[in-house]
């Protein structure tokens, strides 16, 4: 009760000054993570939610599944062939070298983990925020093919991360047969999650649509028939075993082939809620920090940087290689990658998995600290990084790379 009431005054006080705070560097996940770094300073541990990662990861599931629901929502169909060889790209080369340099740099900076521990931070590390990179999205200032670009980059790697993840885990453990986990999971997680994530979207934005056009709904249910999509994400994603964030992502932008509203005002509620949802894993994040002083090492802040710098930069460099983009496109791109709320989901997947190797203890301060630096560093840097990033392309001709695609809006 204690928690939850210190919670909910940081929301209410939060929103006093959010737009003044959003005209600064200052972002909402600072705020949040920063304040249960100072809360947990002068609480007893017994009130730090410990034990309870099944609640933490229904909250995080809830909040990334709204997230993606409405991100994807806003990125109109006609777009999407003008930008789809970027996403490609980071979805296939820049991902799976992700993966592996991640693994690899696990690998020499924690020499006493073993290769498919050393897979399992990889892939928890591996997916970009949503959250996170709200700024980034949703500025102007950024050309909209880049937006859209790691946008959907954010939107699907996450659930694409699953089936590593798993593999890895099936491996780690001594005869638990996982030689042909990861195949399984790609059919389930990828193919599953698309198909489903399609049914939901056509069926409930051309209901939503229909209903919309008959004049049958009020305002705010109709912004609750929205909301109960990306829920419904959640539902079907247990029996079918397919990824309830492919399938939300999926959703999100399907549904607007029958409800072109879905991506202006009536997504605001389900926008408001995601928030919510997050604000609560970031101020959770914050809470755990201080717990894990003790296993912070050298090591553990190196493998940070690394995650965040040159595991994520170089695949981003390697498969954006023939686009055309400017070097300054290139690396805004592979910068703004940030680990956020994802990342914290699937470690808290993890864990739920009840593995008991014997590298969890790092793997679980290595993805605190990461996601921790991540939070600060991409959240101070993205309004400077846009003003920089502008600045740079304010000369580029109109049929310039970046430039191709109409706008979001």
């Amino acid at each position: 009760m204690v928690l939850a009431t210190i919670f909910v005054l940081s929301i209410f006080f939060y929103s006093l000054v959010s737009r003044q705070l959003g005209r600064t560097i200052i972002t909402g996940p600072v705020v949040f993570t920063a304040a249960g770094i100072l809360v947990s300073m002068f609480l007893p541990s017994s009130l730090v939610f410990e034990g309870n990662q099944k609640v933490l990861l229904l909250v995080a599931e809830m909040g990334l599944v709204l997230l993606l629901f409405t991100d994807a929502s806003r990125i109109k169909l006609k777009d999407i062939r003008s930008l789809r060889p970027l996403p490609a790209r980071l979805l296939s080369i820049g991902m799976l070298l992700t993966i592996f340099l991640g693994a690899v740099a696990a690998l020499l900076v924690f020499p006493h983990l073993s290769i498919w521990e050393a897979g399992i931070l990889a892939a928890i590390l591996a997916p970009t925020d949503a959250g996170l990179g709200q700024v980034i999205v949703s500025s102007p200032r950024v050309p909209i093919r880049i937006r859209n670009a790691l946008n959907v980059e954010a939107g699907l790697n996450d659930g694409m991360s699953v089936p590593f993840l798993m593999f890895f885990i099936a491996m780690a453990q001594p005869g638990s047969g996982g030689g042909g986990i990861l195949t399984r999971f790609l059919i389930e997680q990828l193919g599953f999650g698309v198909l489903i994530g399609i049914g939901i979207g056509l069926l409930g934005g051309w209901l939503l649509g229909w209903a919309h056009r008959k004049q049958w709904m009020s305002e705010s249910l109709e912004q609750l028939g929205l909301v109960s999509l990306p829920i419904l994400s959640m539902i079907f994603s247990e029996p079918s075993g397919a990824s309830m964030f492919i399938i939300s992502f999926v959703a999100g932008m399907t549904s607007q082939v029958g409800f072109e509203a879905v991506g202006g005002r009536s997504v605001e509620f389900t926008e408001g809620w995601g928030q919510l949802f997050n604000f609560f894993v970031f101020f959770f994040l914050g809470l755990m920090v201080p717990g894990g002083w003790n296993l912070l090492s050298s090591d553990v802040v190196i493998y940070a940087i690394l995650s965040l710098t040159l595991i994520r930069m170089v695949p981003v460099a390697v498969a954006l290689v023939g686009a055309h983009l400017k070097k300054t496109t290139v690396v805004f791109m592979g910068w703004f990658g940030p680990r956020g709320l994802a990342s914290i989901v699937l470690g808290l997947a993890y864990i739920e998995q009840e593995a008991q190797l014997p590298g969890e203890p790092t793997i679980r301060v290595a993805v605190t600290i990461t996601v921790l630096l991540s939070v600060f560093a991409h959240g101070l840097s993205a309004l400077p990084g846009i003003g920089l990033y502008a600045k740079n392309i304010s000369t580029l001709a109109e049929d310039a790379p970046e430039l191709k695609g109409s706008n979001l809006e």
